[in-house]
């Protein structure tokens, strides 16, 4: 019975570790394995997350027009929850809302094809994965 009972505590030690770090990430955020990456973010469609060296300002997009056609941003949907710890929502020069982690904006990139793509990782050294 001690044996078992010790084995149970274990377990729950074990996936509440697990657990903690994902309860680390806030909603609508997620991680994802992505090979010699490790653990990066990806939104609740599963595509990866960047973010670009140039948004020099915290809080700012600087990924506008064209750029952000080929770097769509990563918007709140309608009816969203706030976001909460790390996460944030800005405003961008258009008026539309953008979540930001740490206070860095999120994008996608538009020729990532499927969840676990990381295409645009290190593209021309201005745009990240975002780990967390």
């Amino acid at each position: 019975m001690r044996g078992m009972l010790a084995m149970l505590a274990m377990a729950a030690i074990v996936l509440n570790v697990g657990l903690a770090h994902a309860a680390d990430v806030p909603v609508p955020l997620k991680t994802a394995k992505a090979g010699d990456l490790g653990e990066i973010l990806v939104g609740a469609n599963g595509m990866t997350l960047y973010t670009f060296a140039k948004d020099k300002e915290e809080g700012k997009s600087s990924c506008n027009g064209s750029c952000a056609v080929i770097w769509p941003p990563f918007h709140p949907s309608a009816g969203a929850p706030a976001p909460t710890g790390a996460l944030s929502a800005i405003t961008r020069d258009d008026g539309s809302k953008q979540y930001a982690y740490k206070g860095k904006p999120l994008y996608y990139y538009k020729n990532d094809e499927k969840p676990g793509d990381t295409t645009g990782h290190k593209l021309r050294d201005l745009w990240f994965v975002v780990q967390p």
